[in-house]
Order: C-alpha cells, then sequence, then structure tokens
C-alpha cells in the first residue's frame, strides 16, 4: 500500500441554513462574537494533519449568506446540491483535487482537532480504505470524523442510489458494498451518551454553556470532561433527543424510494 500521508488531505465541511430542526443554525451566536460556524473552523484549524479546509454548502440563495461569510472569514467555499450532498462532496473534492477527504458537519462545533489527528493517524498509517470514530460509537456526539479517499468517493458517487446514501454522503460506504478494509478509531471509555452536536434548541443551550465556562482554545474533549465531572447536572439538558433522527427520517423515505 502506498504511503497515504503525502498526498493532500482535505477536510470538507458541509453547512447549510436550513436546517428544520434548529433553522439557521449554522450561523447561530455561540458567543456574543462568534457563529457555530466560527467554532467549527476554529477548531478544526487545530489539527495538525489537515492541509485545507473547505466549507461546502448549497447552491440555495438561503446560503449566500454562508459563502458571504466564509469570505469574511479567508477561508473558501464551494456550493452544489442542497438533497444530493454526496454530489457536493465529490463535485467539491474533485475541483479542490483533495486525494483524501475528512467529513466533518457544520453542527459539530466542538469537534476535537485531537480526534480528528488520531482518526487521520490511524488511516494513514494502517490498511484501511476507510476510518471513522462512528462505527462503534465510544466517542460523544458531535465529534464525529471520517477520512476516505477520493476514488472511493468517485466510486460511491458513481454506485449509490438510495435517498439516504445521497444525503448522509458515507453510507454506501460504511455498509461495506465495495468490499472495502473499515477501521473504527475506539475511545477508552463509551462516552456515546454525551451530545455536542446542535441540532434542537436545548442542544444549543449547552453548547453555549460548555464555551462560556471553558476558557482554553481550542476546547478539546478533555476540557469537556472535566467540566461535566464538576456538573453532571449540565448532561440533562438535552438527555431526551433521539440519536440519529436525520438518518432515521431518509431511511424511512428509503423505504418508498424506487429504483
Amino acid at each position: 500500500m502506498k504511503q497515504k500521508n503525502h498526498y493532500m488531505i482535505g477536510c470538507i465541511v458541509q453547512a447549510r441554513m436550513g436546517s428544520s430542526r434548529l433553522p439557521g443554525k449554522t450561523l447561530v451566536k455561540l458567543t456574543d462574537e462568534l457563529s457555530t460556524l466560527n467554532f467549527v473552523i476554529n477548531q478544526i484549524s487545530s489539527s495538525t494533519l489537515i492541509d485545507k479546509i473547505i466549507i461546502a454548502t448549497t447552491s440555495l440563495e438561503q446560503d449566500d449568506i454562508i459563502e458571504n461569510t466564509c469570505k469574511e472569514l479567508g477561508i473558501e467555499s464551494y456550493r452544489g446540491s442542497s438533497s444530493d450532498v454526496l454530489d457536493r462532496y465529490y463535485n467539491c473534492a474533485k475541483k479542490f483535487h483533495f486525494d483524501h477527504i475528512i467529513r466533518i458537519t457544520a453542527d459539530c462545533p466542538l469537534i476535537d482537532p485531537e480526534i480528528i489527528d488520531k482518526v487521520i493517524k490511524k488511516y494513514t498509517t494502517e490498511d484501511f480504505d476507510y476510518v471513522s470514530n462512528t462505527l462503534e460509537c465510544t466517542f460523544p456526539i458531535g465529534t464525529d470524523v471520517e477520512i476516505f479517499s477520493f476514488p472511493i468517493l468517485e466510486k460511491t458517487w458513481q454506485n449509490a442510489k438510495l435517498l439516504s446514501e445521497r444525503e448522509h454522503v458515507t453510507p454506501f460506504i460504511r455498509n461495506n458494498k465495495l468490499n472495502m478494509k473499515l477501521g473504527n478509531l475506539k475511545n477508552t471509555k463509551n462516552l456515546s451518551h454525551i451530545r455536542i452536536t446542535l441540532d434542537h434548541t436545548e442542544d444549543l443551550e449547552l453548547i453555549q454553556k460548555i464555551i462560556s465556562q471553558i476558557n482554553n482554545r481550542p476546547i478539546l474533549l478533555n476540557d469537556i470532561l472535566d467540566l461535566l465531572t464538576t456538573q453532571p447536572e449540565l448532561l440533562k439538558i438535552n438527555q431526551h433527543i433521539p440519536h440519529n433522527e436525520g438518518m432515521l427520517k431518509s431511511l424511512n423515505q428509503d423505504r418508498n424510494f424506487k429504483n
């Protein structure tokens, strides 16, 4: 196997304003000055192994503001399909000549750059075609990282048919329809009960409280765990929210899908 770490590793962050559960969440303020998108970019920028970050938004008029915000922040953006996110990823990766793609979503403002780098290292040093920390969930929801090669993305783009596979980018890969070697980064302790993703107003409340009480930047998972040790009641704020709502909705749509 070729050494994968000599190639361009690009991070594509999918972002949009049109969330049904928390509209405008990508640019909602988490502090007086900084939005969700600010935080996502700042956290990812602390990774030592990512070569380039691109914000991939939709071509819808409502997402003009994301493109304009990226310009203000000095971050490049790409615009593509609003429903076929796989197509948006593929064409974005192709345009920027990424050899390997890190997938992160803009609703993860507390994404830990150290976890990102651990996922990348596992992928670049071991014989895997795809690595994530979510094949077996042991990390908090909202610290999700995936990495795969451009040829794998291209094959997925060519062959994935189901709505869930097009909307969520990687189910076709994760369900191993290409017969690949899949790797999972496992945490030493199962923390999958902790939810620090941004989909609901309760998530926003928790994330704002976490950010306001941690001074370190970037905010690392250990910082959050230290805070939750002293204030475990914070977890109750969004504990009732079910996991993977978006994926479950897509799977229901798959049942009505005709090839």
